[in-house]
This record gives C-alpha cells, sequence and structure tokens, in this order.
C-alpha cells in the first residue's frame, strides 16, 4: 500500500509518498509561495532531484505539479496515480470535535472549517489541500484528516481550562489545545521502545524544540499537560514567538505604542523570540553562533530558551510525579547538543546524568540514548517523524 502525506500550508504543500509495506518514503517535496510566484522541489528516495520555478495561483494547480511529479518518466516513482491508495492529511486545530484521526466526508470538511477562527492561517490551507486533492482524486481514493491537537486531548479539564470568566470556554472554546501533538506522539512511542518497556508504565516528558517549540507531559501514554495553548503562542520562546508571558505586557505595549490587535498579533508571533531578543535572527544556528563570537543579546536569547526548558521540565517532573525519561525531538532538540546539555547537567539534582560524548555524536538524524548507565533518569534524542504517524494511522483507517 502507497500512501500520500499531504501538510498544506497557506502558501505551501508539502508531500511525502510512503510504501508501507517498509514504511519507506518513495518521493517527498515542497510547493513553496502558492498564489505569489511559486516554487517546486521534488526529490526521489533513490537521490533524484527535480526543482523549477512555476507559477501555482491555488493549492489544486500546487498539487497538479505534485501528480505530474510523481508519475514523471524522469523524476517519478510510480506509473500512474491508481498506485496511491489513500491520502493523509496533516491538521493543526482539531478543537473539541476531533480527538482521533477520520475519514474525510464533507461533514469533516464543515468541522475543520468550523475551526478556522482558532486557527486561521492552518485550517483553511488545510481545507484547501483536501479539496484539491479531491478535485483530482475524486472519491475513489480515501482521504484521512490527522490532528495535531488529537494526543493531548486527553489532558483533564484543570490543564485545559484557563481562570477567565467560564463562559468564554462555553461560548468560544477557548481553552488549552496543546499542538505538535504527531511530534509528541512518535517520539514517547518510539522512547517506549528504546526503553524496552509498555508505554503504560513511563513517565515522560517530550521535548519538541524547533523554530515552534512545546514540551509535553506524557504518563502512560497519555497527555497530561502540554505548554502550548489556544494557539501556538503559548509556552517557551521560540525563533520568532514569546512564549508566555504577562498578558499585561501586551495591553501595555498595545497602548504605550498605539497598537491594533492585529499588529499586536504580529509582533507576539512574528518579531518576538530568538528574533525579538537577539535582533540577529530567528534561526537557533545563527544566534548561537553570534553568542560564540560574545554577542550578549544572543547569548541571552539562549539564556532565556535553555531556562525556560528547565522550568518546564521541573514542572512537569512535579505533575507527573516523578520521570522516567525526558525526549528531544525536532530541529533543535535533535542537532542543538549545546542546549541538550546545558539543560541536563541543570537537572542534575534530580539525578539526570548525560554521557558528553554520546550527547555531540547525537546529530543529524542521529537516535539514541544519551544518559549514563547510573542516570536516574533515561535521556533520548529521537528525530520526529510526523509524515509516517500521519501514514500510519491512514492505513489503519482505510484498511479497517
Amino acid at each position: 500500500m502507497k500512501i500520500l502525506v499531504i501538510n498544506a500550508g497557506s502558501s505551501s504543500m508539502k508531500y511525502q509518498l510512503i510504501d508501507m509495506t517498509d514504511e519507506s518514503v518513495l518521493a517527498k517535496g515542497n510547493c513553496e509561495r502558492i498564489g505569489i510566484d511559486g516554487h517546486f522541489k521534488h526529490s526521489t528516495g533513490d537521490g533524484r532531484v527535480f526543482e523549477t520555478d512555476v507559477v501555482m495561483t491555488n493549492h489544486t494547480e500546487a498539487f497538479v505539479q505534485i501528480k505530474n511529479a510523481l508519475i514523471s518518466e524522469e523524476y517519478g516513482v510510480i506509473k500512474n496515480l491508481d498506485e496511491v491508495s489513500a491520502v493523509g492529511h496533516r491538521i493543526v486545530q482539531g478543537g473539541s470535535l476531533f480527538s482521533e484521526s477520520v475519514l474525510v466526508n464533507e461533514e469533516v470538511i464543515k468541522g475543520i472549517e468550523s475551526l478556522i477562527p482558532l486557527a486561521p492561517l492552518h485550517n483553511a490551507a488545510h481545507v484547501q489541500g483536501i479539496r484539491a486533492c479531491l478535485e483530482v482524486f475524486g472519491d475513489k481514493v480515501p482521504e484521512v484528516v490527522v490532528f495535531d491537537t488529537a494526543f493531548h486531548s486527553t489532558m483533564p479539564e484543570k490543564a485545559f481550562i484557563y481562570p477567565v470568566p467560564y463562559e468564554y470556554y462555553e461560548k468560544y472554546s477557548v481553552r488549552r489545545y496543546g499542538f505538535h501533538g504527531t511530534s509528541h506522539r512518535y517520539v514517547s512511542q518510539r522512547c517506549a521502545e528504546l526503553m524496552g518497556k509498555d508505554i503504560k508504565d513511563i513517565k515522560m516528558i517530550t521535548c519538541h524544540l524547533g523554530n515552534g517549540s512545546s514540551i509535553t507531559a506524557v504518563k502512560g501514554g497519555k497527555v497530561i499537560d502540554t505548554s502550548m495553548g489556544l494557539t501556538p503562542l503559548d509556552g517557551i520562546m521560540m525563533g520568532t514567538r514569546t512564549g508566555s508571558l504577562d498578558p499585561s505586557v501586551v495591553t501595555f505595549i498595545a497602548e504605550q505604542e498605539h497598537l491594533s490587535a492585529e499588529e499586536m498579533d504580529t509582533l507576539l508571533n512574528k518579531k518576538s523570540g530568538f528574533l525579538g531578543i537577539s535582533g540577529i535572527s530567528s534561526d537557533d544556528r545563527d544566534v548561537t553562533a553570534a553568542a560564540e563570537s560574545g554577542n550578549h543579546r544572543a547569548q541571552l536569547a539562549i539564556d532565556i530558551l535553555e531556562y525556560d526548558i528547565l522550568k518546564y521540565i521541573g514542572s512537569y517532573t512535579a505533575v507527573l510525579g516523578g520521570v522516567d525519561a525526558i525526549v528531544f525531538t525536532a530541529g533543535i532538540g535533535e542537532n542543538q547538543s549545546s542546549h541538550r546539555s546545558s539543560v541536563c547537567h541543570a537537572l542534575s539534582f534530580m539525578g539526570v546524568k548525560i554521557d558528553d560524548k554520546l550527547n555531540e555524536q547525537m546529530i543529524r538524524g542521529k537516535e539514541g540514548k544519551i544518559s549514563t548507565e547510573d542516570s536516574t533518569v533515561e535521556v533520548y534524542v529521537i528525530p520526529t517523524n510526523e509524515e509516517l504517524v500521519i501514514a500510519r494511522d491512514t492505513m489503519a483507517l482505510v484498511t479497517k
């Protein structure tokens, strides 16, 4: 069975074609700058690459580029689209409507559309991606939607209800949802496999650290709490997002600078975080390089990030009643050994010990344990694989 995984953004459409017989990636790529000037890149599992600038006015036209590449004589991996058994879509916001992956029908699409106010850029784009696939495949190929928020649906009320008047939860569904759930689900399950234990017997903290970052407390395979909230703005400091802060900071700056709600939203989501503190870049690699050359603000940005991670691990250890494993994943978590080292050494008071040599080696896609044998908490680096989770869920639903 071959499954096409689609991740549609507001102006992009990423994809992977996965052969589920061995879970290998046959091809992957990205349609970028849809509706602008357009760029398309396609690469195959055996190393062939096709890249071109091409105008794509909408997601349907972008999907045509994907289709043509997949069946191309020179860069293709299948002879025709009939070889695609199903399509799996990543959906950012499932709200309280969707607590698990489901097959696509018109009612499901309307449900995703109803949640656009909670994730205006993401969910609107996801719907475009679903409809683009329906336009090309029709009803003959089943489609499945997998929600980033679904893994977090096990949080208890005390973790997801905000202490604002309860009526806003009832009227507008204002609550903590959490994001990166597909990533947290993959690495938590993989961590249990690496530990050789049943996930039901493990308390773990998973740290998805990238340009967007979130930390999640997982007990017995179920989420107890997570750092992102109503939107992905909450939690630890990120590339351009503030993370958690005193709400009065928002109203104070808005009043002082005479900023509208939209302008304030842009400031908090796109001008803050690493970029706002360092004044250099939103990319951790650039900021780390600047810090190593003596830039104080760059070093401050790193210090804040590591401090935030440390605080969340500490608080989630208390929430879990102890912790058996800590997992680092995503771009920063998988590749920046210095951040892992700083955080783990600061956790030595609770028996965390890492092997510094192993930690340095565990980069660029490597997977494994970086803690020492006498560490009371096992620490792992696990490259995330959200697309594989989507493909697995898709296969499970279409073969029921």
